[in-house]
């Protein structure tokens, strides 16, 4: 029997494990939140609102057009927008006609895209207009049969706001000439749903509702086949963890993309589940609009990634804001630093918890317990009916303390990738463990810490360099706003570090730099190069993408 020690370090109350047969599929988790909280508000978007009630409404009438073009059960339907209202009615109302979800990031390109759509067969796409112009260029490569386009102001008659209406004409100039013949708007699909009968779907647990597509950043971009057991699993697990969090009454800003595990889970699911509202911020990117956004409403919650967070923290107004009725913040994504959680929680009072997850574990695997008073460095404790370990290179399970493989067995773990049986054999092993590719070790008391990313670990003259222990130093540097570390080849030592900053003061010099580096990091690590930037690569949710940097 495999020891559990994180078992004994959960908060009062968060049990072993869930009831993995509390409902049948999505489906059925959503009809009941929209019987149960009816009026209240779903979803919130630019200065208009869903409730619960009109995406029932909605999301039936989407469902129904579906199955009149002729999409069946299991067919693929790709959604290409950034967090606007259409999205949960396009989303349910597709879980709802039995189909699968593609979710498609608004910012690929042309060949991106392209793959993405042949990959998963998609026989349907919703497309914000401002992206049309990319699908025009594949339209011809890709087996699509229906288009469906929308505008960022697209979905009802509103909002009436001036600020509002200005910004939405300002979007429209901005959108790029688009010519897709046979497309179809989407307001007139969800308005021939009205007449439409929905016909029922027997989805079975194990059917797949999502094809999340993942590796983009490290190769070919591959579906993982996130089913409707693996979700509710997820979002059961998430509500169990999170027990200071009421029905019917929490708002959460969701500022990080719904096309993104993260997002769709943590704030578009969970926060269905519990009642509560989701805040949806179309362009986190404009921070002063944002923190303007976050004036208006009185959140009990957000989640975000590091960058995220750090860049809030350096928005003129933030400090200032009402955090009275702030509960949770939750950082997942990438590395939290020290730097960042310590200073959100002086400026808002709350601790900044961090959470460890995948899109092939949905995406939830470990988080800090809800009582954390402090940052601690840890990725929390593997979550109800969740199970982590350390493994050495020969698959072994190594003892607390020992640095190896983490790997992660539950009931949220992907089945696979879509149609990469190779691909699949290589992170899931017979047991059910997934390979999740991190370097990482467990204390006695069942924390997990993640040391680095197998690819980014740099090699110094046989030493083991961490990228993220040299980025989490550079950061407590006051005059640094940014900062990415990679290995570069060197006839000496193999490799050395060389450092990519982002001044917050400009100030700063490489010199400078250097002689803090030699007071908090031991010869080895220390940077060989230092490159300042005005910005950093990154990826659609803000994480710093290493492998531009190294191919730079």
């Amino acid at each position: 029997m495999m020891e559990k020690p994180w078992l004994n370090s959960y908060a009062p109350g968060v049990p072993a494990h869930i009831d993995l047969n509390a409902y049948h599929s999505l489906v059925d988790v959503f009809e009941e939140s929209c019987e149960k909280y009816g009026d209240r508000v779903a979803y919130y978007n630019m200065g208009a609102e869903l409730s619960f009630t009109e995406l029932e409404y909605l999301s039936r009438n989407f469902a129904a057009s579906l199955q009149d073009m002729g999409l069946k059960q299991g067919d693929r339907i790709a959604l290409m927008m950034p967090n606007l209202l259409q999205y949960p009615v396009a989303m349910f109302g597709a879980l709802r006609a039995g189909l699968i979800v593609v979710n498609t990031n608004p910012m690929y390109t042309a060949r991106e895209l392209r793959h993405q759509l042949l990959d998963s067969g998609a026989k349907a796409i919703v497309v914000v207009e401002n992206f049309a112009s990319v699908l025009e260029k594949v339209r011809d490569e890709v087996p699509l049969e229906h288009i469906i386009t929308t505008s960022v102001g697209g979905l009802l008659d509103f909002p009436k706001s001036l600020l509002v209406n200005f910004v939405l004409r300002y979007v429209k100039r901005k959108v790029p000439a688009w010519n897709l013949p046979g497309s179809v708007r989407f307001k007139d699909v969800l308005e021939k749903g009205v007449k439409l009968p929905l016909r029922p779907v027997n989805i079975a647990t194990e059917d797949i509702a999502f094809l999340q597509y993942t590796g983009g950043t490290t190769g070919v971009a591959k579906g993982a086949m996130l089913t409707h057991r693996n979700i509710i699993a997820n979002l059961l697990q998430a509500r169990a963890w999170l027990a200071n969090l009421d029905t019917d009454e929490e708002i959460i800003i969701t500022a990080l993309p719904l096309y993104h595990i993260f997002a769709l889970t943590a704030n578009c699911l969970v926060f269905l589940y519990l009642g509560g509202t989701n805040i949806l911020i179309t362009d986190p990117r404009n921070m002063p609009a944002f923190v303007k956004e976050l004036d208006r409403h009185p959140f009990t919650a957000i989640t975000g990634v590091n960058t995220l967070f750090n860049a809030l923290l350096h928005t003129e107004g933030f400090a200032e804001l009402d955090f009275s009725t702030l509960k949770l913040t939750l950082a997942g994504g990438m590395a939290l630093q020290k730097v960042v959680a310590e200073q959100w929680k002086k400026v808002t009072g709350v601790t900044l918890l961090e959470a460890y997850g995948l899109t092939e574990t949905s995406p939830a695997a470990c988080i800090n317990p809800i009582d954390l008073a402090e940052y601690n460095g840890f990725i929390g404790l593997p979550i109800s009916s969740t199970e982590g370990a350390i493994k050495d290179a020969e698959g072994n399970f190594l003892p607390a303390g020992e640095v190896g493989e983490l790997c992660i067995r539950g009931p949220q773990v992907t089945k696979g990738y879509w149609q990469r049986p190779e691909a699949t054999a290589e992170v899931l092993d017979d047991e059910g463990w997934l390979h999740t590719g991190d370097i990482a070790c467990m204390n006695e008391r069942g924390y997990f810490k993640i040391v680095d990313r197998k690819k980014d670990m740099i090699l110094v003259s046989g030493f083991n360099v961490y990228p993220n222990e040299i980025e989490d130093v550079v950061a407590q540097h006051p005059k640094v706003l940014e900062v990415a570390a990679i290995g570069v080849p060197d006839e000496k030592s193999g490799e050395v570090v060389s450092l990519f900053v982002v001044r917050k003061d400009p100030s700063l010099t490489k010199e400078e730099l250097k002689t803090f580096c030699k007071e908090n990091l031991t010869g080895y690590k220390r940077p060989r190069y230092i490159e300042f930037r005005e910005e950093l690569p990154k990826t659609n949710v803000g994480k710093i993408l290493r492998r531009e940097l190294r191919d730079s």
